[in-house]
């Protein structure tokens, strides 16, 4: 990810050995800020407060949290009280768990002197594995892009819908949704972006936007329920939606709203991917609506907004009546009949158990 021309990865080993950096993103579009996590407490509240958000980054800063609890307490119980910590601060996204089973597997099988080190190798692997499945997921995604704009007579821009912020920021580099249509702009596939806002925290308008503009990429960023009307009016040629867990069956959560875009998406013929690596799917799920769970943040998060103001400073205002209650679900499940195709690392599948066992052959041997 360039940032005025220098290259940052959202999280990377401080030098000094012992500790993390990851880009504050709850500073973000107006300020860059680096904020340095040395303490599995440190890696909790960054994964709570969302100064680091997105499934993949989620599951890379918590591998990194239970490494540095490492520090403070290698114990079989320091495990297993770190793994506790770091497993309640975001419920939906399954790459956490991931994460953190995959840690502490590994370290149970070294001494406790070692733990530390071991764990904080096995993070730096999960981070690089996440940067090669997301550049991968960028290649295959491309091709879809570059196979619509020749579909449609090459003329113009292919113009993807996305939602949320699945773009560098919500992973190690390159992103997931978002990765393809970096990856399309490097091939030179002329490519327009539709950014939701994405209601209550604005990752599209603050986020995504900041992407792109750092990227050079053509956008425009849209109100949350602007998509079904340029929808309707040919405006919208794809729709690219990352995912915090998707089930074995192909049904895909993400940031609420997204499976309103997918119902306009069906309506109106517009073919409609989620992007995501390995580590986003459940393999033991299979109904999304009922089984995934869904995080109630904080209604503040609805009733407040934060913005620059004319003089540069910064204003907390409120935008609800007072007193009236408020409810604030993060993420909503949109059905795998909804989804036209799930873009992984390993290439393109349509929604179903089906599809995605015949990506992942070894996981129906699993199950």
């Amino acid at each position: 990810m360039n940032i005025d021309g220098q290259p940052y990865r959202t999280i990377f080993p401080d030098p000094d050995g012992v500790s993390v950096q990851v880009i504050d993103q709850t500073r973000l579009p107006f300020a860059f800020e680096l904020k340095r996590l040395a303490t599995l407490e440190d890696a909790a509240v960054a994964i709570r407060t969302m100064i680091v958000r997105g499934a993949p980054l989620i599951g890379v800063t918590a591998a990194y949290g239970l490494a540095l609890a490492m520090r403070a307490d290698a114990s079989h119980d320091g495990i297993d009280r770190a793994v506790a910590t770091l497993a309640a601060t975001r419920p939906t996204a399954i790459n956490l768990r991931w994460a953190l089973d995959r840690v502490s597997t590994n370290l149970r099988q070294v001494a406790p002197d070692e733990r530390f080190a071991r764990a904080f190798a096995e993070a730096g692997r999960i981070a690089e594995e996440d940067v090669a499945s997301c550049r991968a997921i960028g290649a295959h995604g491309s091709q879809v892009i570059a196979d619509l704009h020749r579909a449609k007579g090459g003329d113009r821009p292919v113009t993807v819908l996305t939602h949320c912020n699945a773009g560098w920021l919500a992973t190690v580099d390159w992103g997931t949704a978002l990765a393809p249509i970096y990856a399309a702009h490097e091939r030179g596939v002329p490519v327009h972006v539709l950014v939701d806002e994405t209601r209550p925290r604005s990752q599209g308008a603050a986020l995504t936007a900041f992407e792109l503009n750092g990227h050079g990429v053509p956008h425009t960023v849209i109100a949350d329920n602007a998509g079904g009307h340029l929808m309707q009016h040919g405006g919208v040629d794809l729709c690219i939606v990352g995912s915090d867990r998707t089930t074995a069956s192909g049904d895909v959560c993400n940031k609420i709203g997204t499976y309103l875009k997918a119902l306009a998406a069906h309506d109106n013929g517009v073919p409609f991917y989620a992007a995501l690596p390995f580590s986003t799917i459940d393999w033991t799920l299979d109904d999304g609506v009922k089984e995934i769970p869904i995080e109630e943040r904080d209604g503040r998060e609805v009733t407040h907004m934060t913005g620059r103001l004319p003089d540069g400073g910064f204003a907390t205002i409120e935008v609800v009546s007072p007193g009236s209650p408020v409810a604030n679900p993060a993420f909503d499940v949109t059905p795998a009949r909804l989804v036209t195709g799930i873009i992984t690392e390993r290439g393109i599948c349509e929604a179903s158990a089906e599809g995605l066992y015949g990506l992942y052959p070894e996981r129906r041997k699993a199950a």
